[in-house]
């Protein structure tokens, strides 16, 4: 699977994911960084990426319909550090191979991954 890393997320979650057998690259890698969240989801669409997030805009399905996209992640931490960070990565990966998430919207929390199409 191809994931695109927003810029507010620790660029080590690109080895969390490769080392799982996927393709990751960062918002900021690719020249985006700064650019406004439609532009970013626009790039995501075009290149068939699912979007790896801490922006809770993306979850408004009103603006952001998951059927339109590879899938959104948001990792939705109380604490947003760095080691929380990808903690929450660390929970959805493994759950990749069994749940598809193409066109779908996850919201990964500490205690649980709600799923809504």
């Amino acid at each position: 699977m191809k994931f695109a890393l927003d810029e507010n997320l620790p660029v080590e979650l690109v080895d969390i994911l490769q080392d799982a057998g996927h393709e990751a690259v960062t918002v900021v890698g690719q020249d985006m960084g700064g650019q406004s969240d439609q532009k970013i989801i626009d790039l995501c669409q075009k290149e068939k990426r699912a979007l790896v997030t801490l922006d809770l805009d993306f979850s408004d399905i009103r603006h952001y319909p998951p059927s339109d996209y590879a899938g959104i992640v948001i990792l939705k931490s109380f604490k947003q550090s760095k080691g929380n960070i990808l903690e929450l990565a660390r929970k959805f990966v493994p759950l990749l191979e069994k749940e598809p998430l193409k066109c779908r919207l996850w919201i990964v929390e500490e205690n649980r991954i709600r799923i809504r199409e």
